[in-house]
């Protein structure tokens, strides 16, 4: 069983047909979501796309997939770009990340420390893939979530530019819970604009998720490719 965690970056839902929308509940929460046999989308926005970054459930959206029988999760998302070479409409398979925001963990009543870390099988599944369907993508960076839902100031993004490649505001989340719960995970950035302060632009977020929106042309190729090697 496939998952796909998809955001922004796919607003056409209809590029998975023949999904059966589903409600599945947990202890942490209810999650929506789109499934067949072998593959699961699941939006985290939610059905009409409209929970911020910060109010995302990602205990119940990572729990649901795990009951679900996930064998690997595949997250797709919009980010900022931290370096001038990285190019908006870059697509960027980052190998590691760093998380500024809240640390999410199913570890509330007991002391356990994991390794997060990113799964290279997943990452080098997804780069083949993309090689072989002639998309070009970036083969490695470094993710840094913050907590959002506002835009990172330019003091912050003078700091994170140091450390990081893009900065976004989900997939550390994703990856840490992931990580806990024995799933592979890796992600598929979409860069869709330049970070605030890296270049001389002011930063309009309905403008960024209306960026989102075009150009998903090889996104949506690849993420298919990668499935079908995964099945």
């Amino acid at each position: 069983m496939i998952a796909i965690i998809g955001g922004t970056s796919l607003l056409d839902l209809n590029f998975l047909e023949g999904l059966g929308e589903e409600i599945i509940k947990n202890s942490y929460g209810s999650v929506y979501l789109l499934r067949d046999n072998d593959v699961i989308f699941l939006p985290r926005h939610g059905k009409d796309r409209k929970i911020p970054p910060h109010r995302i459930n990602y205990r119940a959206n990572i729990m649901a997939l795990r009951d679900l029988g996930a064998e690997k999760i595949i997250g797709i998302g919009c980010a900022g770009s931290l370096k001038k070479e990285i190019i908006p409409r870059s697509v960027l398979i980052p190998h590691d990340y760093m998380n500024l925001g809240k640390i999410e963990s199913y570890y509330d009543l007991e002391i356990k420390h994991i390794t997060p870390g990113l799964d290279e099988f997943l990452r080098e599944t997804i780069i083949d893939s993309a090689r072989r369907s002639g998309i070009k993508v970036i083969e490695k960076g470094i993710y840094a979530q913050t907590l959002g839902p506002r835009l990172e100031t330019k003091a912050e993004v003078s700091l994170l530019k140091d450390y990081a490649d893009v900065v976004g505001m989900t997939m550390a989340s994703e990856a840490t819970l992931s990580k806990e719960l024995e799933i592979p995970y890796a992600c598929i950035s979409t860069v869709d604009n330049y970070a605030h302060g890296i270049i001389d632009e002011v930063l309009d977020f309905e403008k960024i998720v209306k960026k989102a929106s075009k150009n998903r042309k090889d996104l949506k190729k690849l993420l298919m490719a990668v499935i079908e090697e995964l099945r």
